[in-house]
Formats: structure tokens, C-alpha cells, sequence
């Protein structure tokens, strides 16, 4: 086991305890671990700066981590980062690449980003409006949880 994945593995194993004493050393392990190249870590780190919980909510500091999450093909993180592009919250608003990684969350099998491609494909958000590819893409939504 990779030395970053060890260091997660301990912040994860601190959380679940729900002490509130250990935030704060979690969070210091997150952070190590991504700066030792661990993905999972850093969307964690983004996930609580998107929701405000533990830290305060700043989408401007969840966004570097997001970018990082997605060069390890984490779904959440295309997802999270395609609706801060879509809405321009904590970053400049670009629905074309909003609309490519919601396109990659979904073939990555984020449930929801299955169902926002089909929502761009009908609105035309960062693409050509195509009705059909709506249809096939909020079709394949239907049953998956969304």
C-alpha cells in the first residue's frame, strides 16, 4: 500500500469514530495525503468546502481539489466540478466544459450525471440542443436512482 493511500486510510478510520476532537487531525491527514498524490483525499477536502461541513463553506478553495479528484477519474469530482463551471460558483462559468465533464461523470457511472447530460443535450447547456440525444440520455436516467 501506497504511503498517501495509508495516510487517508487513517483519516477515514479517525472519522468514523464522530469525535469532534478529531477534525482537526483528519483533516491535517487529508491534507497530507493529498499532497502525497491521493485523490480520494482531495475530493474529500472538496466535498467539505463545497457543503461547508467541518470547514467553511468556500467553493473558490474546493475547486483546486476538485481538479486534482479528476485526474483520478473520481465521478463526484467531474460531477461537482461541472456545476461549479455550469453556475460559475467559485470559478469562472464555462458550460461547455461543465457539459464535457458531466459527459465524463456519466460514462464514469455518476447517476446523476447521466441525467444532466440528457438535460444539456434538451436545453442545448454547452451543447447543440438534440432532442433525440436527450431522450436516449434521460431515458437511460430513468431507474438508476435519479
Amino acid at each position: 500500500m501506497k504511503k498517501h493511500e495509508k495516510i487517508y486510510r487513517e483519516a477515514v478510520k479517525l472519522l468514523r469514530e464522530h469525535k469532534s476532537e478529531n477534525l482537526t487531525a483528519a483533516y491535517t491527514l487529508l491534507k497530507d495525503a493529498h499532497s502525497a498524490g491521493n485523490h480520494d483525499a482531495a475530493y474529500m477536502i472538496a466535498s467539505w468546502h463545497l457543503s461547508g461541513i467541518h470547514v467553511a463553506q468556500s467553493f473558490e478553495q474546493a475547486i483546486p481539489y476538485l481538479q486534482f479528484a479528476i485526474e483520478g477519474d473520481i465521478p463526484e469530482a467531474y460531477f461537482d466540478l461541472a456545476v461549479s463551471l455550469e453556475t460559475g460558483q467559485g470559478t469562472a462559468k464555462n458550460e461547455r466544459q461543465a457539459f464535457l465533464y458531466y459527459m465524463e461523470a456519466a460514462l464514469l457511472g455518476d447517476k446523476g450525471a447521466i441525467y444532466e447530460v440528457g438535460r444539456c443535450f434538451y436545453h442545448g447547456v454547452g451543447v447543440a440542443a438534440d432532442q433525440e440525444l436527450a431522450r436516449v440520455w434521460l431515458s437511460r436516467s430513468e431507474g438508476k436512482g435519479e
